[in-house]
């Protein structure tokens, strides 16, 4: 029987980042089969929750690759996933998504900087890059408040090859 390699469970003032489970998917499948979330992501929506219990099954953790659901403290609800990984060139790079009602609260700033103190507590002074579609300027305002400049334009693609998006990467 092999054993997962945990992510690490997080507490700030208004979340809880812990493991993602398959137990999740019904709650993952909020913003997961949700057009309006999944508008820039490299996923495209997930057509019924079978598809978001793969994503689940497929996620994998290491040592330098952390995962989290972002569960709600007031009412443990989950509302959000997210990751920081560490790049073939040196750089951690982190992401986010969260269910289309809790946008526009902090809670994606308040996980992401989170992750990044994880990563820093862990491996000192570390260089962080983040990305998102030029379009999605909620996002770009997230990474600026986690302490991200803009550094340049770039591409990305989605997993299934549907979209390709002109994005702006960002740099600590």
């Amino acid at each position: 029987m092999s054993m997962r390699k945990m992510s690490p469970r997080i507490t700030t003032d208004r979340l809880l980042l812990r493991p993602l489970t398959i137990d999740d998917a019904e709650a993952a499948f909020e913003w997961t089969g949700d057009d309006r979330v999944a508008q820039y992501m490299i996923y495209s929506t997930h057509e019924s929750v079978d598809t978001t219990r793969e994503w689940l099954r497929s996620i994998v953790t290491s040592d330098t690759r952390f995962e989290f659901g972002f569960v709600r403290r007031s009412d443990n609800k989950l509302i959000g996933s997210g990751g920081i990984r560490l790049l073939e060139d040196g750089f951690w790079e982190f992401g986010y998504n969260l269910r289309f009602d809790c946008w526009g609260q902090g809670y994606a700033t308040e996980a992401s900087r989170a992750m990044m103190e994880l990563v820093r507590s862990k491996f000192g002074n570390i260089k962080l890059r983040a990305e998102c579609a030029v379009k999605n300027t909620a996002s770009a305002h997230v990474i600026e408040k986690c302490g991200l400049v803009f550094k340049e334009f770039g591409e990305y693609s989605s997993y299934d090859g549907k979209k390709t998006f002109r994005a702006k990467i960002f740099e600590l």
